[in-house]
């Protein structure tokens, strides 16, 4: 597999050029905001500062990935996204659920054949394409929600809303090639702005289950 062969994936794109997606590659400022405004509001909690940096990092993933388009910025692309869903997983787990970190470690291992187990399931759905790699994600959310709705009500109902963002989101990711012809413009810059709210959303989930050890202004 050549690393820089060229990728042409999304409807915005008409050609190999830098700013052949201007509105693809512009809407990632989306997850710089959302680490920005995040950042700040993490004081005093190592793993949401991790967080934020891997959010800052999958924007410039993605920026890279639909101003070059070639196989070695898709990694770039994808790579931080799932470093951001393991290191959530593992906070969700010991620091929501209360595990002992070893146990979090392993819920974050067993992510894998979670994900490798579901995938080909979603991939059924008709016309769900590569969504189909994120689709196990808004799943998990909502069974570690269905988990905290007794011992942690609020944080319940924070991870159920960002499910819901979530699963809009990949429903017009997933719409991007389907309305190409009516608008050119495509949808998967929508999934850029959701996810970037998305994503600073559940920091801040974390960061208000946290606040009772971290004080107001954690």
């Amino acid at each position: 597999m050549a690393v820089f062969e060229q990728v042409d994936g999304y409807c915005e794109r008409m050609g190999p050029a830098y700013w052949a997606e201007p509105v693809n590659a512009v809407t990632n400022l989306a997850f710089l905001l959302a680490a920005l405004v995040m950042w700040p509001r993490v004081r005093g909690l190592p793993l949401g500062r991790a967080m934020v940096v891997v959010l800052a990092a999958i924007g410039v993933g993605s920026y890279l990935f639909h101003t070059h388009a070639n196989r070695l910025t898709g990694i770039l692309d994808v790579t931080p996204i799932l470093g951001f869903i393991l290191l959530y997983v593992f906070a969700a787990s010991r620091d929501m659920l209360g595990m002992k970190p070893w146990q979090a470690g392993v819920a974050v291992v067993a992510f894998i054949p979670y994900s490798a187990a579901l995938v080909p399931l979603f991939g059924l759905i008709p016309g769900i394409g590569s969504s189909a790699g994120y689709a196990p994600v808004p799943l998990l959310i909502l069974i570690y929600a269905a988990l905290l709705r007794a011992s942690a009500p609020a944080t319940a109902r924070g991870l159920a809303l960002g499910a819901g963002v979530l699963m809009v989101s990949l429903t017009l990711r997933t719409l991007d090639g389907p309305w190409c012809d009516a608008l050119p413009v495509g949808t998967h810059f929508l999934w850029h702005v959701l996810n970037g709210v998305m994503l600073g959303w559940m920091i801040e989930v974390y960061r208000r289950h946290r606040m009772p050890e971290v004080g107001q202004g954690g």
